[in-house]
């Protein structure tokens, strides 16, 4: 071990880590270092020594990098969700490009040369700020015993005070500062996670890019709407306040009662206004600089749905989802993890069944429901696990899949899941992915047991942060093709 706690070092920032930490070498010994950029040359404080490396706090940025911007967010370095506002943006497309193709040569095993003829270039923002059409913020106290509301401090629960993300929608700002103020004339208490005491715990905001309703969901540490009394004494003066907002549609209170982690309870209370929001997606052509096609499914979205963040980079993403599977009008899809139906509308545009699968009851509901909104008709959903449902559905109705789509969580596939496509065996699988990591890992396997990587492309959904979203195309290999995976 070369330095010791609170050594200060001087040192050159080489390289970006995959949590967004600049990396650069003292004497040969890695450092990693929070909200440096790669050409810094950095003032850094060692924090924690091991061996072969060590974590550094950022004292001084001595020489500033030319890939160095001035953050637009006053908390960007203690909140955990920006961890690239200090550099510039094109710039954070080229790390989260290299993030895929490394993810995919060191995780997947892929050849470079296979990587580099598969990898299209990334797909970037025009605005990366103002672009998020939810937000979740926990409510608590300041030091001072204040009522405060914002976001979680880098790997810690300590909320650091803030009415207005710059990631977020404007209109946010007002609601939480009207929130808060109806808290506080009210005697209402926020709860306290250690002590499993107090009233109020998340305020979650939703917001319809295109039809610009705005639904504000209150998370209550309470069973049921009986037990909500004191949240409910005045609640005409919150909801006139809430009236004045433009766009404002829907006021619900979620039930969480339980000790945990998870931010929403299963059960809602329609406050005032309606139960969803609305909003659009409009399906582009990826080969004319995505152009409207003119063509748009709009969604009912619920406390509960799974909507992606960015409609305009969603918009983009299921695009290029399409015309990596050239339907041709005849083909059989199964959307194996379909939330609301985002996806699966898009592709029953252009195929002869789609067939949705979803383990949430309620989001089988809603998708089912947007299904109807559009008209479109060639298209099922049914709730349950894709690994019992698709084989049951093949085995015994002769249901096949020509296409599978996957959009699983961060975790990626389920192994379960990975196996039943294998055994079903359709021609093309279109994965969709939000951590480059699982995704090459699971591509390895798919590429391990029939199918070859054709085309792969990053979306950037998440700008100033270090998330990305991939689509990939994978499609059945002939008889004589040699995979390009390193034994």
């Amino acid at each position: 071990m070369k330095y010791q706690k609170n050594d200060v070092l001087k040192v050159k920032i080489e390289d970006i880590g995959f949590d967004g930490a600049g990396i650069g070498k003292a004497d040969g010994y890695t450092i990693f270092v929070k909200d440096a950029v790669i050409g810094d040359i950095v003032s850094a404080r060692v924090m924690k020594a091991k061996q072969n490396f060590a974590y550094a706090k950022l004292e001084e940025v001595v020489t500033p990098s030319s890939f160095r911007v001035t953050p637009r967010c006053n908390f960007h370095r203690e909140c955990g969700g920006c961890q690239l506002q200090a550099l510039s943006y094109e710039k954070q497309l080229e790390f989260k490009q290299n993030k895929v193709r490394n993810n995919l040569l060191r995780i997947g095993g892929f050849k470079p040369e296979l990587v580099d003829e598969v990898l299209e270039p990334i797909v970037g923002m025009k605005q990366p700020f103002r672009y998020r059409n939810k937000a979740q913020y926990p409510v608590g106290y300041d030091k001072a015993g204040k009522l405060v509301t914002g976001f979680y401090a880098g790997r810690t629960h300590d909320i650091i005070a803030s009415t207005d993300c710059l990631l977020g929608d404007e209109r946010n700002k007002e609601i939480l500062e009207a929130s808060l103020a109806y808290m506080e004339a009210n005697g209402i208490t926020a709860y306290n996670e250690k002590s499993g005491a107090g009233l109020v715990r998340h305020i979650i905001i939703r917001n319809g890019f295109y039809s610009s309703e705005v639904m504000v969901c209150f998370v209550l540490n309470v069973k049921d709407i009986k037990s909500a009394k004191q949240f409910l004494n005045r609640q005409q003066d919150l909801i006139d306040a809430m009236m004045k907002i433009r766009g404002m549609v829907s006021l619900i209170l979620n039930f969480n009662a339980e000790k945990t982690n998870v931010i929403m309870g299963e059960t809602s209370h329609v406050l005032w206004g309606k139960e969803t929001i609305s909003d659009r997606l409009h399906i582009l052509n990826p080969q004319h600089h995505f152009a409207d096609t003119g063509h748009y499914f709009t969604y009912q979205i619920s406390p509960l749905s799974f909507y992606q963040v960015n409609p305009r980079q969603t918009e983009k993403l299921y695009s290029l989802a399409l015309e990596y599977a050239g339907l041709t009008g005849q083909e059989t899809v199964w959307d194996l993890y379909c939330g609301i139906g985002t996806v699966s509308l898009f592709f029953a545009a252009g195929a002869k069944k789609v067939y949705g699968l979803e383990i949430i009851p309620e989001a089988v509901r809603d998708a089912c429901q947007n299904a109807r909104n559009n008209k479109i008709e060639n298209i099922e959903f049914f709730s349950g696990k894709a690994e019992v449902i698709l084989p049951e559905k093949h085995k015994n109705e002769g249901i096949h899949a020509d296409i599978i789509i996957v959009d699983p969580p961060r975790k990626g596939c389920d192994s379960v899941c990975l196996e039943t496509m294998i055994e079903i065996k359709p021609q093309r699988i279109i994965y969709i992915s939000c951590d480059s990591a699982t995704l090459a890992r699971d591509l390895q396997i798919l590429c391990n047991s029939g199918y070859q990587l054709k085309r792969a492309r990053a979306v950037d959904q998440f700008g100033q942060t270090v998330h990305v979203e991939t689509v990939c195309l994978l499609e059945k290999k002939l008889e004589s093709y040699k995979h390009e995976i390193d034994s």
